[in-house]
């Protein structure tokens, strides 16, 4: 087989990618679940797939979908919980980006569902930049926390340099 086939071979057979992502800001908790105010919140998290092919084709369950691991840090409910989901691109069809993930803290499974929102073009700075997000008891339902993060454009250069390619195994090793 030519080299370019060997290469294509290796990308059916599953390489995949992942990156490591830092994200932080404030959240604050709803009454019941602590003190009013703002606190810090912040998110380490390596995501990427485990199939690049997969996930560039449209249409397809993985396509622009792909696993997430990490650690979440939110003032008040948890410090550096384990936390593990998926991260979607759905840029072309709702213009964002959504992280999900469970959690554990304070002896109960949290949610937490973060939207980069607005994804246009002309405002990447801003939308790439600024995620809203909600924890949530898995078991109730009940609203526990609302957040604003950001993505520091000065952490830029080490997200970009996080790039790294993989095996079928996909992200396994937090931020």
């Amino acid at each position: 087989m030519s080299r370019l086939g060997d290469s294509l071979q290796r990308l059916r057979e599953g390489v995949g990618f992942q990156m490591d992502e830092m994200m932080s800001g404030e959240h604050e908790l709803e009454p019941g679940f602590g003190e009013a105010g703002p606190r810090r919140l912040e998110l380490r998290l390596t995501w990427g797939t485990r199939n690049v092919v997969r996930w560039l084709t449209p249409g397809g369950e993985e396509f622009l979908r792909g696993p997430l691991v990490g650690a979440l840090t939110a003032d008040g409910l948890c410090q550096d919980a384990p936390c593990q989901g998926t991260l979607e691109l759905r840029y072309f069809d709702e213009h964002k980006i959504r992280y999900s993930f469970e959690f554990e803290a304070q002896g109960r499974r949290h949610r937490f569902v973060g939207e980069k929102v607005n994804i246009r073009p002309w405002n990447l700075p801003f939308s790439h930049a600024t995620c809203f997000g909600r924890i949530t008891e898995v078991d109730s339902g009940r609203l526990v926390s609302t957040s604003v993060t950001r993505f520091r454009l000065t952490t830029l250069p080490r997200f970009l340099l996080s790039f790294r390619v993989t095996g079928e195994g996909g992200p396994t090793t937090p931020a």
